[in-house]
């Protein structure tokens, strides 16, 4: 980038590997429409390096990274402080870097989330919503709808991992309404009749298992109204097409992908991003 020179002000993302991310381009082209002279570059930090990565962090005078797999989790007893949001979601996908070096560090992936469905319209206080998955995804999502007062049940084929992440949101978040529920056939078909707002957040149906889908053939999507997946490879998972046809609305991962880092830029740079350059990035680069 031609601007770049000694008061260029720079941030990145952590993870292993890195060469797959669409923030470079996300963040890099919000730079460019605000005249910025910052710069966003991936930082490749095998596991065994992590904690030499998060030194050279602070000495090296960053302003923040964004932390991706495989270190979410293992980053956390290297900072000095954590967010409650991260502490709630047991994960850190932003670190900030104070003037004074101090590192601390939150997650934005629930903000990102929040902000996707209100763009949507998609209100939650009070709705029954029914969740796929016990993953990392799913810890933001539930955390963010609970937080937001809607009536979450946790549906994963593994019931107990499930249950531990109700467990720890209930420690979080006490007294809040969360059910869990197994995957089978039978018990989604009775839970598709309890729920008008459904949430995937598997990868079951991430490219290039495009025919794959979290929800059973055949059953129907009974009483929802609104399908969500976190998946934004293919923009049209299999999931959102079979809703779409049952006449469900439907909205694709690439807003909450977008949003949450639009949150991390926000933290960094103290102002208000411009969403949809980023947005449009993110577009070019999938070609949707």
């Amino acid at each position: 980038m031609s601007w770049i020179d000694g008061k260029t002000r720079v941030v990145g993302l952590i993870g292993w590997p890195v060469e797959h991310s669409m923030s470079p381009c996300m963040h890099n082209a919000a730079f460019q429409a605000r005249r910025m002279n910052w710069v966003y570059v991936p930082l490749p930090v095998p596991p065994e390096r992590l904690k030499a990565a998060v030194e050279g962090i602070r000495a090296l005078g960053l302003r923040g990274v964004n932390v991706t797999i495989p270190h979410k989790q293992a980053i956390i007893p290297y900072l000095d402080r954590i967010t409650p949001e991260a502490q709630a979601i047991a994960a850190v996908n932003t670190v900030v870097v104070e003037k004074d070096g101090t590192l601390w560090g939150t997650n934005t992936d629930a903000a990102g989330f929040m902000e996707d469905l209100r763009a949507h319209g998609v209100a939650v206080e009070g709705r029954p919503v029914l969740v796929l998955g016990a993953g990392g995804a799913a810890r933001a999502v539930v955390y963010a709808l609970v937080r937001a007062g809607a009536q979450v049940t946790v549906a994963n084929r593994t019931v107990g991992r499930a249950v531990e992440l109700v467990r720890h949101l209930h420690t979080v978040l006490p007294g809040r309404t969360l059910r869990v529920v197994d995957c089978s056939p039978s018990q989604l078909a009775i839970e598709a009749e309890r729920h008008t707002l459904l949430i995937n957040t598997t990868s079951v149906g991430m490219w290039p298992q495009v025919d794959a889908s979290p929800w059973p053939a055949g059953i129907g999507f009974g009483s929802i109204e609104t399908v969500y997946d976190v998946i934004y490879t293919p923009a049209r998972t299999r999931l959102l097409r079979d809703a779409a046809a049952w006449g469900c609305q439907t909205i694709g991962g690439l807003g909450m992908l977008v949003r949450q880092g639009a949150e991390s830029w926000r933290l960094w740079t103290g102002e208000s991003p411009p969403v949809e350059v980023m947005m449009q990035a993110a577009r070019d680069v999938l070609g949707v």
